[in-house]
């Protein structure tokens, strides 16, 4: 079980480490924004408490240092720096470090003190020990949007009332901050010979729930100030879901309120009777503050079962090896159910044919519901290349802002994680090779600060994700040169853009002219275009000189179940994605005879080059009287697939191909159909290049 939650705590942990790098980055941006520096505070603060809980003692003991002046920041006793946030990123770094060690990884003690000492250089000398002694006090003084649950005693002066103040007009004012509750206490009311009726002899203990602040509570009493005597306690912070929800015992809460003393209260807890029965015997406690006592745990208690029932209601944690379980039963399914509907559709029984849709009905929700999921907003993935932009620009000596845009996009997960490399490598070149340094922008006639703008939009069943930069684009000439060198064209060639840019992808091109720590071994390029690939996208690069450069990733939604376009050649069943087919027409062997040898199709005043699947899967002969053409759109050219026939739309649930038929060329992996037999998936990106490849 304590491993387990150890678990849980490390999977928070990183979430938490994963907001705390996006905070820092905005503050950087925006320094006075309080609630930044709070959410910082706060995600240090569950870290550092629930590190201490769990055992984590290093995250612990080193989260405290980073709190505590995270703490001075939000009292407004140290500014944002560049300095400080530096330090803070290095910080993060290093407390996912000590999750990553808990596994049984090395310590870098030595990078853990010297960011303590740097973070304790940034305290004011003389404030240090003060200021680390109130690192775990909560800034309550400021709205921050969270509940946050006081105890407050009230005492009133004895002739209040004389100067005009009604002290039931004070507690209706803290009602209207949020849910209050208040007790009188009467212990200090004098015997009836002693009473002045127009003195205030009582004096309140209140508990306060409010997200106002406590300078809003302040407020209320600030016209008589000099009249009162106000302590104001936090006893519960609403937005930590972690907190014990059993709260404190009465007697803790009466020691905590000044009402007992340690040593009466343990001499009291030696005897066998009810604590709240035992003080009042001992007449150490009045019945009034006994119930403010259990007034104040009943509110506390409820309020953090409350959070923690929404909690636990409102989401539930899943391994992410269940859900691709999930996904991957709810694929044999469809495929069962399409085997069923085909068997429903081959018998003259309208029971079973109902039958048949009602599943098909449920199979398709089920889909749906399963591999949504899976789907998380590509802004996780977005947020991290802050950091990489913010590190790299320094390195590098240049001014760049990275600027993003559509981070509510939703993807699968699995495309998420398999997608983060080949941003990388993008992002780093346009940081390395695009964007120019500051003095060299300023002679174009450009801003000093440089802009790369990632950004991501549904485009049907796919995701389209750019990368644009105002840098100084590609170099035409430069990478003709370089392609002839190595061979890859030919002197006379006449090569659009496009095709010259696409050069790029070819393994070990490079233009640099110098290796460094970045870029410029020729490694990436390739290795960007065959993750894309593997991931049954494409990726296409827009560029002008002098202007800035575009690449745009197109990606499919989820790499589990895809609608496709089912055609058959020679009684062999293949599959390609719908989403990348725009029609269909018929090919006549006049109209073969028309191309001259030429494998060109005349669609609507458009000519369109065509690949004959026969002809590439050494096919001979057998081909039937009229075929038919699918016409794809690849990066925005259109391009042919020659077969025998076009069987229709299917739900194909992707099946990986065995060790042996991995490398395939061509061939990106199968479906099983509704009557139990296999069709091959189609990479038709790989089809094109390589046909262009042979011209």
């Amino acid at each position: 079980m304590q491993d387990q939650q150890k678990e849980v705590f490390k999977e928070e942990a990183g979430e938490l480490l994963t907001d705390l790098e996006q905070a820092l980055l905005e503050l950087e941006e925006t320094p006075e924004d309080t609630e930044l520096v709070a959410k910082v505070f706060r995600a240090m603060h569950t870290i550092k408490g629930s590190g201490a809980m769990f055992g984590f003692d290093e995250i612990a003991e080193f989260t405290h240092e980073v709190e505590t002046v995270f703490d001075l920041v939000r009292n407004g006793e140290i500014p944002v720096s560049k300095e400080l946030i530096s330090h803070a990123l290095a910080a993060r770094d290093h407390i996912r470090n000590l999750l990553d060690a808990a596994d049984g990884g090395e310590i870098d003690v030595v990078r853990g003190e010297e960011l303590v000492a740097a973070f304790k250089s940034l305290i004011p000398g003389a404030n240090k020990e003060a200021d680390a002694a109130v690192a775990d006090t909560p800034e309550p003084g400021a709205e921050t949007g969270a509940e946050i649950t006081y105890r407050i005693r009230l005492c009133l002066a004895e002739n209040i009332i004389f100067t005009g103040t009604r002290p039931d007009g004070l507690l209706r004012e803290l009602a209207e901050l949020g849910p209050c509750r208040a007790i009188a206490q009467t212990d200090g009311i004098p015997l009836l010979d002693q009473l002045v009726p127009e003195n205030c002899h009582v004096y309140w203990d209140v508990v306060l729930t409010t997200d106002r602040g406590l300078n809003a509570i302040k407020d209320v009493f600030i016209f008589v100030e000099d009249d009162i005597e106000l302590k104001i306690d936090v006893i519960d912070e609403g937005d930590y879901l972690d907190a014990d929800p059993n709260y404190k015992r009465i007697g803790e809460i009466l020691l905590d309120r000044g009402d007992i003393t340690k040593e009466e209260l343990d001499a009291i807890l030696a005897e066998s009777k009810p604590i709240g029965q035992k003080l009042i015997d001992a007449s150490k406690v009045s019945p009034g503050k006994i119930a403010a006592a259990l007034q104040e745990q009943e509110v506390v208690r409820a309020a953090r079962s409350q959070r923690q029932a929404q909690d636990t209601a409102g989401s539930v944690r899943v391994p992410a090896e269940r859900l691709d379980l999930l996904v991957d039963l709810v694929g044999e399914l469809v495929t069962v159910q399409a085997r069923l509907s085909q068997a429903a559709a081959g018998r003259e029984d309208s029971e079973l044919l109902m039958i048949a849709e009602e599943v098909e009905r449920l199979t398709a929700e089920l889909r749906d519901n399963s591999l949504n999921m899976r789907m998380l907003p590509i802004g996780t993935t977005f947020s991290k290349f802050k950091r990489l932009v913010r590190d790299l620009s320094n390195e590098l000596g240049k001014q760049i802002e990275l600027k993003t845009s559509g981070a509510e996009t939703e993807i699968d997960k699995t495309v998420i994680e398999k997608l983060n490399d080949p941003l990388v490598h993008l992002i780093r070149n346009s940081l390395d090779h695009g964007i120019e340094a500051p003095e060299v922008r300023k002679n174009a006639g450009k801003p000093a600060v440089g802009t790369v703008l990632l950004s991501a939009a549904h485009s049907g069943d796919s995701v389209e994700i750019t990368i644009k930069d105002d840098g100084k684009g590609l170099d035409r000439e430069a990478i003709f040169a370089k392609g002839l060198e190595k061979g890859l064209v030919h002197a006379d060639a006449q090569l659009s853009d496009n095709e010259i840019f696409n050069l790029i992808f070819a393994p070990g091109f490079s233009t640099a002219k110098e290796v460094t720590g970045i870029s410029g071994r020729g490694v990436g390029m390739d290795v960007v275009k065959r993750a894309i690939e593997a991931l049954r996208g494409s990726i296409n690069i827009k560029s002008k000189s002098g202007v800035g450069s575009t690449i745009t990733i197109r990606i499919p939604l989820t790499l589990a179940i895809i609608e496709s376009l089912l055609v058959s050649v020679d009684n062999d069943s293949y599959a390609m994605p719908l989403s990348i087919v725009e029609e269909c027409v018929e090919l006549s062997r006049e109209d073969i005879a028309r191309a001259h040898g030429r494998h060109l199709v005349h669609v609507r005043d458009q000519i369109v080059p065509y690949i004959p699947l026969r002809q590439e899967f050494l096919i001979n002969d057998g081909a039937p009287e009229l075929q038919q053409v699918v016409i794809t759109n690849l990066n925005g050219n259109r391009v042919g697939l020659v077969v025998d026939e076009v069987i229709g739309q299917h739900q194909s649930v992707i099946k990986t191909l065995g060790r042996m038929y991995r490398d395939v060329k061509g061939i990106s992996g199968a479906t099983i159909l509704g009557d139990g037999s296999v069709a091959l998936i189609l990479d038709v990106n790989h089809l094109a290049f390589k046909a262009e490849q042979a011209v």
